[in-house]
């Protein structure tokens, strides 16, 4: 099924403060999750991939069940601004479809409410990055779960070209610093000929040839730290818009992008 948005919601790539990699912005903490104009089709298709291939869209390891049990807590404090009715042991959400609120699956839960993505990012003791210890992945941008899971931040950016050792240093000293009451967020852009919202890739498999791609596709990712467990939480909000659906703004900022020598369309 073909899920596509009439607009991007979110492009900050159109500025060049919003393509200077890694294009950090705050966030405030009320704005930190979204419910858009496909939240039913989207929720429709989280369902059907989270009941047909639970075992490639879901994942958590025990040192991580903690900090989804506390990602849940914080999620269930949002939802009521949202639209949502908090109804004993189940949830109504905005679209009229009711979900089970298991804390025995928080992770799972939370797949069955919201469009968002979320990964659970942890520092052990003694490491120098934060390691992917969980995560609910329904739509991946070309790259699978199982090969990143347990992995540290350079390793799983292995595959993109842009995240250079003096990047990932960048990126772990802001993950270092990040304080609870204040979310962060970045947007990118990449292009599709599939419109399929579940694309996962193995890591050095071929990559799409994308310049030109009918489909354009942008993800809200969001960095929140969790205030008990102190896991960074990473939320990937997903919309896509058919190309001819871009504003004149976009059109044109991402027609320099694809023209240019250092392309920044990344993932």
């Amino acid at each position: 099924m073909t899920i596509l948005h009439s607009s991007l919601p979110f492009s900050p790539w159109t500025t060049p403060a919003g393509r200077r990699l890694p294009g950090i912005m705050p966030l405030d903490r009320a704005d930190w999750l979204l419910c858009d104009e496909v939240y039913a089709e989207q929720m429709a298709e989280r369902a059907a991939l989270l009941a047909a291939r639970s075992a490639d869209v879901l994942a958590t390891q025990p040192e991580a069940e903690p900090a989804a049990l506390e990602l849940l807590d914080e999620i269930l404090r949002d939802l009521p601004a949202l639209g949502f009715e908090i109804r004993g042991d189940h949830i109504l959400r905005p679209d009229g479809q009711t979900v089970a609120l298991d804390k025995t699956r928080p992770l799972w839960t939370i797949g069955h409410l919201l469009q968002a993505d979320f990964c659970l990012l942890q520092k052990p003791k003694e490491a120098s990055e934060h390691v992917l210890t969980g995560a609910v992945l329904c739509f991946p941008s070309s790259w699978t779960l199982s090969e990143k899971l347990g992995k540290p931040l350079m390793r799983i950016h292995v595959p993109v070209d842009s995240y250079d050792t003096q990047m990932g240093a960048r990126v772990q000293r802001m993950f270092d610093a990040m304080r609870p009451e204040q979310p962060l967020w970045r947007a990118n852009v990449l292009r599709y000929t599939n419109p399929a919202l579940y694309q996962p890739q193995p890591e050095f498999a071929p990559k799409e040839k994308r310049d030109g791609g009918a489909y354009i596709r942008s993800e809200r990712q969001c960095l929140l730290k969790l205030p008990r467990t102190g896991a960074v939480v990473f939320s990937i909000h997903t919309a896509q818009v058919s190309r001819d659906s871009l504003t004149e703004e976009q059109r044109i900022a991402l027609e320099g992008i694809e023209t240019s020598a250092h392309s920044l369309v990344r993932q």
